[in-house]
């Protein structure tokens, strides 16, 4: 284990930590943007001082002309010897933070070289849910069909099914047929990763719909240490996200991907530190002292870790 990626979480745990508390600073201040700096920002320096090389393979930011980790940059001193991937969002639920609303958070993903998915910062179509419906279900079905079969597979009537959906104009005609289907839709206004992490356990049943790409990774290699199921496929807007995608994955951009493929072996980590209340807790600022917590899940383990520290 000392040559490990795991081993060496406590590096990456304590930038993601500052990252968090920089956010925090401004959390319900209504500036999302300055907040996604000020965290982008924390975590860029504190990554830059680590000993390891790592490697941004799909980060957030050029969707929202936010600033970001972009993708292809290497941070760190590379003294260690070990060469690491990184799928980040500085700031999950940007707009949470903005309003203190609950889930906005510091994710990232470290795994070894060649291992986790490089994309262009677009949006993926994503299914989620836990280990038994493994297998049983795809992007390619209708959503009748996913449902139906969710049902069957775990003995649940329609109307008792959970379905998180993020709350998008995109997803008008999804929503309309999870009900049709005689279910009512969660809808949750951000934070899908904490959703799929909840799928995978089974606190819901499924994250359905289209979000982000890069909280897809994220949201996939946390999903896949906890033994529940993930499918991924890219969907692109405009045509500039298309012809990048094009020449990073070549023929496979209308590839389905799974958990593993996302994110292969097991030697990598997740880690979520907790910005605004909520899957975690959020930064304390106390008198003399501030107290951050973070959930750590190992590849390896299908355990959640919660960490406090204080500063």
């Amino acid at each position: 284990m000392i040559n490990s990626v795991i081993s060496n979480y406590k590096d990456f745990l304590i930038a993601s930590e500052k990252a968090a508390i920089s956010a925090a600073t401004v959390r319900g201040k209504g500036d999302g943007k300055l907040a996604d700096k000020l965290a982008t920002d924390s975590l860029r320096n504190a990554l830059n001082l680590n000993q390891h090389s790592t490697k941004v393979v799909i980060g957030e930011g050029e969707r929202d002309d936010a600033p970001m980790l972009f993708i292809g940059e290497i941070l760190g001193k590379n003294k260690s010897g070990m060469k690491l991937e990184l799928a980040v969002d500085p700031l999950e639920c940007t707009t949470n933070c903005a309003n203190n609303l609950p889930n906005s958070m510091t994710v990232l993903v470290i795994s070894g070289e060649n291992t986790l998915l490089n994309a262009p910062d677009t949006y993926m179509m994503k299914i989620c849910g836990q280990k038994s419906l493994k297998n049983h279900l795809s992007i390619n079905h209708s959503v009748k069909k996913n449902l139906s079969i969710t049902c069957e597979v775990l003995k649940k009537n329609p109307e008792d099914l959970k379905i998180v959906i993020l709350d998008r104009e995109r997803h008008d005609k999804l929503i309309k047929e999870v009900k049709d289907f005689g279910s009512t839709p969660i809808l949750i206004s951000d934070g899908d990763v904490s959703a799929g992490i909840e799928a995978a356990e089974g606190k819901v049943d499924l994250l359905y719909g289209i979000g982000a790409a890069p909280e897809g990774v994220i949201t996939a290699a946390a999903v896949k240490a906890l033994g529940g199921f993930f499918l991924g496929k890219l969907i692109f807007d405009n045509q500039s996200f298309l012809n990048r995608s094009k020449k990073m994955l070549g023929n496979q951009i209308d590839k389905i991907w799974s958990e593993n493929e996302l994110c292969k072996g097991e030697d990598y980590f997740f880690i979520a530190t907790g910005v605004c209340d909520g899957w975690v807790p959020g930064v304390k600022f106390n008198k003399n002292s501030i107290k951050v917590f973070s959930k750590i899940i190992f590849g390896n383990s299908s355990e959640i870790n919660l960490i406090e520290r204080e500063y």
